[in-house]
């Protein structure tokens, strides 16, 4: 993961790298999904919230049709493209995010020609903290501005959204992008995934002397391949069998109904989907009635779901999860898409130096890659920064 820099940093290491000055630079944040895990292809409801580790791209506009990416990240060279060629077949790798982007505001009529661009990003990949979806935000936000497209922040999400399924080949809903282009710092984002309506939701942990404690396990994971993909075609198996348009439409009181009709895994599947919707509309009750302080069952309760219906947790995470609720957390649940990733631990400010230890020492005494563990605050969402 890349240490933080100044934007003026940033547009030196650009005009470096390009020789001349960016047009400007944007940044937009990764996500923390407080809760609300695989409900967004649903078309259910999500509580997610910017953190304060973000993708800057600095750009500049060109007078040809030549796309030339360098990334700050890993040992990767220059990449150029020639837009008149740019197809699925000519987007790969990390430029694929960027390049898709580019790619669907052209399928929109939004006149792009060539640019340089350069990607300095402080998420880290594969930990479940949305590092595609800032990446996109970024981009999405840059060209909107330099041409000129006057699209919204909903509509710069379904731009995302649709690089993200369309070209990158992940088949994921509008939280990730939603976080980042709609947040705002001290606040959560409640969104309904059918409506893209959604609303701030205050989530100020500082002054209730909490911290939200992010164990990166290490085990990372790809959207577009395996699991995610799996658990999206159950989904859609249960809504069809079900006769719902999505899973959204169905409640708890139909569960039992649901159980003789669907095949056990299937019936796992959903009942997950059904009752992780509940827990959102039930966090975002608390959380506007008794504050912060008062969700961490609920936290607790989707890891549970997770683990154990939509079986998306590992051995990594669900340690992360045990030994931070045995040592003070006030909830614990892994967040993002599964298979390996981050867990979150909602914690008193007091009790971080304890959580931190313990969850390395049980990491250690498993055998297990050392954690990367750092605290997050929900954060501004995407903006020009230069």
């Amino acid at each position: 993961m890349n240490q933080p820099l100044t934007p003026e940093a940033i547009s030196e290491a650009f005009t470096t790298a390009f020789g001349h000055a960016p047009d400007g630079l944007w940044s937009a944040p990764g996500r923390v999904n407080l809760i609300g895990e695989h409900t967004d292809y649903n078309e259910g409801f999500v509580l997610p919230f910017a953190i304060d580790r973000a993708a800057c791209v600095a750009v500049r506009l060109r007078g040809d049709n030549t796309a030339r990416l360098l990334s700050s990240y890993g040992d990767a060279g220059m990449e150029t493209v020639d837009l008149s060629t740019l197809s699925h077949d000519t987007m790969d790798g990390w430029t694929a995010y960027p390049l898709g982007v580019v790619w669907v505001l052209r399928q929109m009529g939004v006149g792009i020609g060539g640019f340089d661009l350069f990607l300095h990003s402080t998420v880290p990949s594969g930990a479940g903290l949305s590092s595609s979806a800032a990446i996109e935000c970024a981009v999405a936000s840059a060209f909107n501005e330099l041409a000129g497209a006057g699209l919204s922040a909903n509509e710069l999400v379904l731009v995302g959204q649709r690089a993200e399924n369309e070209v990158v080949g992940a088949p994921t809903g509008i939280l990730d992008q939603s976080a980042s282009l709609l947040s705002t710092e001290g606040h959560a984002v409640f969104l309904d995934c059918r409506t893209q309506e959604s609303r701030l939701v205050p989530l100020d942990l500082a002054a209730n002397g909490l911290l939200i404690l992010v164990v990166d396990t290490k085990v990372t994971h790809a959207h577009a391949t395996g699991g995610y993909a799996a658990r999206r075609a159950s989904c859609e198996l249960g809504a069809e069998v079900l006769g719902v348009k999505a899973l959204r439409d169905v409640t708890a009181a139909e569960l039992p109904e649901a159980a003789g009709l669907l095949d056990p895994e299937t019936y796992r599947r959903v009942r997950h989907i059904v009752t992780e919707d509940q827990r959102v509309l039930d966090t975002v009750a608390v959380l506007d009635d008794a504050g912060p302080r008062a969700i961490g069952a609920l936290l607790t309760a989707s890891h549970a779901s997770m683990r154990d219906d939509f079986e998306i947790s590992c051995e990594e995470l669900d340690l992360a999860v045990d030994t931070a609720l045995a040592h003070g957390a006030l909830g614990a649940r892994m967040t993002g898409g599964g298979f390996g990733g981050s867990a979150i631990a909602l914690i008193p400010a007091a009790e971080e130096p304890a959580v931190r230890a313990a969850v390395v020492g049980a990491f250690a005494a498993a055998g297990f890659t050392a954690p990367d563990i750092f605290a997050v605050s929900p954060a501004q969402g995407a903006l020009r920064v230069l």
